[in-house]
């Protein structure tokens, strides 16, 4: 048996090549740094680095802190195989990054082994090159959060793979290893929630069924989707539970018009020929799309056309090709060009903003799973070229490659730090509004108040008064002791939003330190809604306000929310309860609650505070019980 085949004939090295051909090109990204969404979500997030509080961050939004529940996120799939990487080599980005590019290889390996059962070995070992080698997947690979995307695809690849193979009658072990596959996929990232669609396509490409053929597949096929909707429901529920909502109505960034003022097709039609363009010439990335990049459309404007018309096209030639016959024994099927449009609408479809708001205009990340109904059109293309034109095939797939190839490697240097984002969004796209986000946050921090607050009020009117914007921006002002400022900005956010917590969070803060009790009182109560009284900082806040306006009875049931809230290890918790049982006249627990607060005292902390209390309330009840009769006689 030969140990070495060509990869135009054994589908194990073409997958080998390919996969190798990734890692290779994305080898230069484990020399980044986190970068970006890497810090708040890894280096910044306490819990995915202990295995103790690990298995809390599951039942979490996938990002931390205030606006985990805004962005709508759950992945605790790839929540877990960060919290396992931070375990076992802890804060080494290079290990973060050998991973993804250890996974692009295997995505990319899967690509030509799915396409292998579908296609010539020839055209999935051009397509598994193509999806190695485009520009488009940096994104995802070079930045450590990428791996949701990576991971997700590596796991829906996979039951794709294992459905192909399972033949017509899908048994028990291999059903049981495609629903598992789905569940674990759906929750590295909610995109693969596409893969029934997919299954149903590739059944399709593979034994050209049509809609005649609907009911007799169905008959074969009705158990495995019976089982992919229970798993699918499961995630749901499950998502909603931690959410609160199943599928995330969160606007993009400085698209809040999007949620209904403005209809959202106009500025997603807009949005379709910049699909075309990083797929087919990938020249031209970013960092960031945000409005600036890709400005809100009010009506029907020519890209928006443009758009509607390439899309249109797509489709009306992908149905055309669907059904058309192969010409010659030669020839590849004409369907496949149609099955590649389709995979790419179907993967693309949870982030396009057509069903439903995704969070994000245009991401590039975004492109890797649907990137590979792109290769796949592409080799057809490609492949229908060589048999008619073949040094030009040769020519054009060559340099196609090695063009891609090095865009890839010089921009994997991109990610190698937030410095290097940055500067490369201030260089590429100064016109973008996150980007004159973060000309003002640098203005401040090296002294120019006057420049940042230019940048500071474009960034604004870029982003159209965004929710997160005014927030982030009034906290750095806060800590330039700019609180009027801080303020406004902080009060319109809540004004425009009031069903948000993050404003009125920080405002309960602003209004206690300046004595303005009722009012941090309203604003705290406002954040206490919206985290399900779950919040440390609103119930301290409010416990704290309600006893300084003399509400004591209401300040005990603030201040027992805030020891259940996850304060109950700090001994001036249980302290500042028994000083509010004790002005609501119930001594007994306020001796109870000193207990509870001496016995988490720790050095260097010590507990005269406490002793100097329980002296003067056991005095008082002293002083009590002996004018009360009734207390002679126990």
């Amino acid at each position: 048996m030969r140990i070495w085949e060509s990869p135009l004939r054994s589908v194990r090295s073409a997958a080998f090549l390919a996969g190798a051909a990734a890692i290779l090109l994305s080898a230069n990204s484990v020399l980044n740094d986190f970068a970006f969404d890497d810090l708040p979500i890894i280096t910044e997030n306490t819990g995915i680095q202990d295995l103790g509080s690990l298995p809390e961050a599951l039942v979490s939004p996938y990002w931390p802190g205030d606006y985990g529940r805004d962005l709508g996120l759950w992945r605790p799939a790839t929540t877990a195989l960060l919290g396992i990487q931070w375990a076992v080599w802890g804060e080494n980005p290079a290990m973060f990054h050998a991973v993804n590019v250890l996974l692009h290889g295997v995505v990319t390996a899967l690509v030509v082994l799915v396409l292998s059962e579908l296609a010539p070995l020839a055209l999935a070992f051009v397509a598994g090159l193509l999806f190695a080698v485009h520009p488009v997947h940096v994104e995802a690979v070079a930045n450590v959060v990428g791996l949701a995307e990576v991971f997700s695809s590596a796991l829906y690849l996979g039951a794709c793979l294992v459905f192909l193979r399972a033949g017509e009658r899908i048994t028990f072990l291999p059903g049981a290893a495609i629903l598992l596959l789905f569940m674990l996929s759906f929750l590295a990232k909610e995109s693969a929630v596409t893969l029934p669609g997919v299954l149903f396509l590739l059944d399709g490409a593979r034994d050209n069924a049509g809609i005649r053929d609907a009911l007799s597949y169905a008959r074969r096929r009705w158990t495995i989707y019976v089982g992919l909707a229970a798993v699918a429901a499961l995630v749901l529920v499950s998502r909603y539970a931690v959410l609160g909502n199943v599928a995330s109505s969160t606007a993009p960034l400085g698209a809040d018009l999007l949620q209904g003022d403005v209809p959202r097709i106009w500025t997603v039609a807009s949005i379709w020929p910049h699909y075309f363009r990083l797929l087919f010439f990938p020249l031209d990335l970013s960092v960031d799309y945000a409005p600036g990049v890709i400005p809100l459309a009010f009506d029907w404007t020519r890209s928006g056309m443009l758009g509607a018309l390439l899309l249109l096209g797509a489709l009306g030639l992908a149905l055309r090709l669907w059904g058309a016959q192969t010409l010659g024994v030669d020839r590849t099927p004409p369907r496949l060009f149609a099955f590649g449009v389709v995979w790419l609408v179907i993967t693309m479809s949870p982030v396009s903003n057509v069903l439903f708001l995704s969070g994000v205009l245009l991401a590039e990340r975004t492109f890797y799973l649907p990137s590979v109904g792109f290769v796949v059109l592409l080799a057809w293309m490609g492949t229908e070229l060589y048999k008619e034109r073949r040094r030009v095939a040769q020519v054009a797939f060559i340099l196609t490659l090695a063009l891609m190839s090095l865009r890839t490697v010089t921009r994997n240097r991109t990610w190698r730090d937030n410095t290097s984002v940055f500067n490369t969004l201030l260089r590429e796209h100064p016109e973008s509004g996150r980007a004159q986000w973060l000309i003002g946050d640098a203005s401040y921090r090296v002294g120019d108040r006057e420049g940042g607050n230019a940048a500071y009020r474009l960034a604004i009117s870029l982003l159209r008064g965004d929710y997160s914007l005014l927030v982030e921006v009034g906290r750095q002002l806060l800590v330039f002791g700019e609180e009027d400022a801080a303020e406004a900005l902080l009060l319109r956010a809540w004004q425009d939003r009031p069903d948000r917590g993050v404003a009125p969070r920080i405002l309960a803060g602003v209004y206690y330190s300046q004595g303005n009790y009722p009012d941090a009182i309203e604003a705290a109560e406002a954040a206490i809604v919206y985290y399900r009284s779950q919040d440390m900082l609103s119930n301290h806040l409010l416990a704290q306000s309600l006893a300084a306006e003399g509400r004591w009875e209401e300040s005990v049931r603030a201040r027992r929310q805030t020891i259940a809230s996850g304060e109950g290890h700090r001994w001036q918790q249980w302290f500042w309860l028994a000083e509010a049982y004790a002005h609501a006249g119930d001594t007994a627990r306020a001796l109870e609650s000193l207990d509870s607060a001496r016995i988490r005292v720790r050095p260097p902390d010590e507990p005269g505070q406490i002793d100097s209390m329980e002296a003067v309330l056991r005095g008082s009840e002293n002083a009590n019980g002996s004018q009360n009769p009734a207390s002679n006689g126990r």
